[in-house]
Order: structure tokens, then C-alpha cells, then sequence
């Protein structure tokens, strides 16, 4: 194992020490990538074009209805059906599988929307 000092602020400091055990583990989590992110002309962090798309969906309130009807764009199905095409293909790139594992989660949260979104009969 490598040995790695950080200086850091005092308060952090004490809650790295509270934490010591797990600090391999969480730091671990936290370089993985949680959403596909690649960089904008200016060198930015930009997030995936379908999680701005759900975000911008979301952040408009939809009514029930609305959630029940959601569809990704066109476009993003396109890039989805690509994916799942390199998949099967096995030709998938680490990049290519992380935006694919995106795809999957954002599925997976607005399936769970729409669970709740369901009239109770």
C-alpha cells in the first residue's frame, strides 16, 4: 500500500481522523465517476446531455401525468441504441461503458418516478 500526505485544513482534519478506517473506501467511491462528465471548449467539467435533460424535465415540476409520458429525446435514444450496439458488440471504450452505465441509472430513477407517479386504484 502507498503512503500518501495531504495537507489539509484542521477541521477536515479531524474528520479524516474520525474516518481513518475507511478512507481507502471512500476514496475510492469518490474517484469513480458517479455521472459521465466530459470537458466543455473551455476545459470545464460538463455533465452528460441526458442527465441535463432528466434534470431540466425534473426542475419543471412535472404533474404525474407528465412523468408517466416522459420520453428521452431523440437524439439521446439514438446515442443509447449506439451504445447498446457496441455492447453486444463488445467493442464498447472504459468511456463508452461509463455513458452506458449512466444511461442505465437515469433509466432505473425515472422508472422508480413513474412506480410513484402510478394512480392508486
Amino acid at each position: 500500500m502507498t503512503t500518501i500526505t495531504l495537507e489539509v485544513p484542521e477541521e477536515l482534519a479531524a474528520q479524516l481522523a474520525a474516518l481513518r478506517g475507511r478512507l481507502p473506501d471512500l476514496l475510492a467511491n469518490a474517484l469513480q465517476p458517479q455521472f459521465p462528465r466530459t470537458r466543455s471548449a473551455n476545459g470545464n467539467p460538463k455533465t452528460a446531455p441526458l442527465y441535463r435533460e432528466i434534470v431540466d424535465f425534473l426542475a419543471a415540476d412535472p404533474a404525474p401525468e407528465q412523468l408517466l409520458t416522459f420520453k428521452i429525446s431523440t437524439l439521446a435514444q439514438e446515442r443509447l441504441d449506439d451504445l447498446l450496439d457496441k455492447q453486444r458488440e463488445e467493442s464498447l471504450t472504459a468511456a463508452e461503458t461509463a455513458e452506458l452505465d449512466a444511461y442505465l441509472q437515469a433509466r432505473d430513477l425515472m422508472m422508480m418516478l413513474k412506480a410513484d407517479a402510478q394512480p392508486v386504484a
